[in-house]
């Protein structure tokens, strides 16, 4: 096995339904452009509320993936 080098972005997703299909459309946004995905992480969540009711979920996404570097 041969050594290798990772990027990590951060990334936040969003949903009206919950936090995971809020991570879910992160990483699966992220995949349209990006090769290699490894590794994703959550790392924080939180909701948005407008008069007391929640309108979306959130979730803080740390995903990596093999850097090709130039």
């Amino acid at each position: 096995m041969s050594d290798s080098v990772y990027k990590v972005i951060e990334l936040v997703g969003t949903s009206t339904k919950s936090w995971e299909d809020a991570a879910q459309h992160a990483v699966e946004t992220a995949s349209k452009s990006l090769d290699d995905l490894r590794v994703a992480e959550i790392s924080k969540l939180d909701l948005k509320m407008e008069n007391g009711k929640i309108t979306a979920y959130r979730a803080r996404v740390h995903l990596s993936f093999k850097y090709k570097g130039s």
